[in-house]
């Protein structure tokens, strides 16, 4: 009986995934195993659908080298080059599966801090009284239209020059654009802040000059960050962006969902402006936001 090339351990080009996925079979970890035998199989049928040159493959082998080298504490290309094929976007949406009516959810982005301060309600974040003045405010609820009282809402944001605090250090002070609040019983929020600009991810490395060879832009729209809590509920972590904004439908790592829009409202009435306790106009956004209850028995 002549054994099959699977079975000798021999490599051959029709078989090569079984021959690998095979080699595998003793892995200790059996969700390693899976995903090695999906990833491998997906891989080397890519390479036989592509038919790259030698040289074409060892220049893929350097880009991967080089995106590693650019890797710090501070800096991970790897999440870039995650997050502008869209992959982060994907895996954010298949663990982030909402029921209908429920709050959409986007990508944590590479800039939040954890222990903002806690502010309250109606706080400015701006520390340094730099940009157009704007005034954010919305309710948050749970799917059936009640409040809910207590919830946190983590908000950050970039300056009116693209940068968030942690990019300048010595030029914004710390927590700039930064802040916590609290919902009170009606379930609504408001603080003060600045209307953000559009930016541009790090595109002084491999990943931005990929983005250049494939004709694409390295600019995110205009987006206030998120991360809501509240006891019994999901965790949302989401944006918010200006929809007139000239990269909206083209953002850079695919964050932009429709019903994550909102509305920038230039406010110069002067009864308005009383109202809201403002030195002048400003900007107003507002957004509300409905958030999923656990499933029972989840701590």
């Amino acid at each position: 009986m002549t054994e099959t090339v699977t079975e000798s351990g021999y490599f051959s080009e029709d078989q090569s995934a079984e021959v690998v996925i095979a080699r595998n079979a003793k892995a200790k970890d059996a969700r390693l195993a899976e995903v090695m035998a999906v990833l491998t199989r997906h891989l080397h049928a890519a390479v036989k659908e592509i038919e790259p040159s030698e040289e074409e493959w060892f220049q893929a082998i350097q880009f991967l080298t080089k995106t590693g080298q650019m890797c710090s504490d501070w800096r991970q290309e790897y999440i870039l080059l995650s997050d502008v094929l869209g992959v982060s976007m994907l895996v954010d949406a298949i663990n982030n599966r909402k029921a209908s009516g429920a709050s959409e959810s986007t990508v944590l982005g590479p800039f939040h801090v954890d222990d903002a301060p806690v502010m309250e309600m109606g706080a400015n974040i701006c520390l340094d009284g730099k940009g157009e003045p704007m005034e954010v405010r919305g309710t948050v609820r749970d799917l059936t239209g009640a409040p809910i009282a207590g919830a946190e809402l983590d908000v950050w944001q970039a300056n009116d020059e693209g940068f968030y605090d942690v990019q300048q250090k010595g030029l914004q002070p710390d927590f700039n654009l930064r802040g916590r609040f609290r919902t009170g019983a009606d379930g609504s929020y408001r603080f003060w802040a600045v209307r953000p600009k559009y930016y541009a991810i790090p595109d002084d490395g491999p990943v931005g000059q990929l983005l250049a060879q494939l004709g694409r832009h390295p600019y995110r729209p205009a987006h206030l960050h998120y991360i809501l809590t509240a006891q019994g509920f999901e965790t949302l972590t989401t944006h918010i962006f200006d929809p007139d904004d000239p990269y909206i439908r083209s953002d850079a790592v695919f964050g932009v969902k429709e019903s994550l829009m909102a509305r920038f409202e230039k406010i110069d009435s002067p009864s308005e402006i009383a109202a809201a306790q403002g030195d002048g106009w400003f900007w107003r956004v507002e957004h509300d936001f409905v958030l999923e209850q656990q499933p029972a028995g989840r701590p």
